[in-house]
């Protein structure tokens, strides 16, 4: 039973809330960022290149407390590299370039359903049983995606398809992510691995785009600085820690419920902002996706 008395995890509840939040504007600030005449490839480079000074410095910091054994910071560096490059580089270019094609709110449910992914993958190399409720939240979750694409898809099919597939490919990529990460979590602390992680995928980014990306095309405007900007630090790098106090004091099952409010903030964002759609087929699906979520998310937590 938790006790919400309890300042530290008050404290948890209210970094999980307000994570989930900053977390949820990324898609919004993505969205307007293309809306200045930037592309996938510019708001990536720009977003990791305005990050990494930010996760040196707190890198920097942790190792003058010396919290934590540099021996197996070492011992593990290699499955950082690969982690940092697939969560959060190869994982984040999907899920852009996704956005180029299909609204912030499908984008959102879309990745909103990796937790699905991190099960079938845990049934698939860690030998975790799939039973019913498990094939109950597959269907609810992606019967109300493809009610929701179905409704978006009226014009430009082709492109909207693959913008949810980029999507759902960056959710899987996030997923092999969850899944390996979680061994070096406990042995060299959330802060520790966030920094690292971020880090080595902002330098994948900066080295990739540095020999790829045509300069003389790019032009960054007042308002597209101030998006990029709000990008990096409102929603990458103060939410990443956050979430992984959060975690550390209320338990990810625990933050993964407070998460669920996600999509629904975006969703409500996308349409405040952005002036998306939002149709009776868009309260069906996100309810479908929704329940699937927190069904799924439940029995976690009771397993744990």
């Amino acid at each position: 039973m938790i006790k919400l008395e309890q300042p530290d995890i008050l404290l948890g509840f209210l970094y999980a809330f307000l994570g989930t939040l900053l977390f949820s504007l990324k898609s919004i600030f993505i969205k307007l960022a293309y809306a200045q005449g930037l592309n996938t490839d510019s708001v990536l480079m720009l977003r990791m290149a305005i990050s990494l000074p930010l996760y040196l410095f707190i890198i920097a910091y942790l190792y003058r407390k010396n919290n934590t054994s540099l021996s197996l910071i070492r011992q593990s560096f290699g499955l950082i590299i690969f982690l940092g490059f697939i969560g959060y580089f190869l994982a984040s270019w999907l899920d852009l370039k996704g956005l180029e094609y299909i609204s912030a709110g499908l984008e959102r449910l879309t990745l909103f359903t990796y937790p699905i992914f991190v099960t079938i993958l845990g049934a698939l190399f860690f030998k975790t049983p799939i039973n019913k409720k498990i094939v109950i939240t597959l269907v609810l979750t992606y019967l109300g995606l493809w009610i929701i694409f179905n409704q978006e898809a009226v014009v430009n099919t082709s492109k909207k398809t693959l913008g949810l597939t980029l999507v759902t490919l960056s959710a899987l990529s996030y997923s092999f992510y969850v899944l390996l990460s979680k061994n070096i979590i406990h042995k060299i602390g959330s802060l520790w691995f966030t920094a690292l992680a971020m880090s080595v995928s902002s330098v994948f980014v900066l080295v990739y785009y540095g020999l790829f990306l045509d300069w003389d095309g790019l032009i960054v405007t007042k308002q597209a600085w101030v998006l990029v900007v709000s990008l990096a630090i409102i929603s990458t790098v103060i939410p990443s820690f956050m979430i992984s106090e959060a975690i550390a004091k209320i338990g990810s099952a625990q933050t993964g419920i407070v998460g669920t409010l996600g999509p629904v903030i975006t969703i409500v964002l996308a349409v405040i902002i952005l002036n998306e759609p939002f149709t009776i087929s868009h309260v069906i699906g996100i309810s479908l996706v929704m329940i699937g979520v927190i069904l799924l998310t439940v029995k976690s937590k009771k397993t744990n």
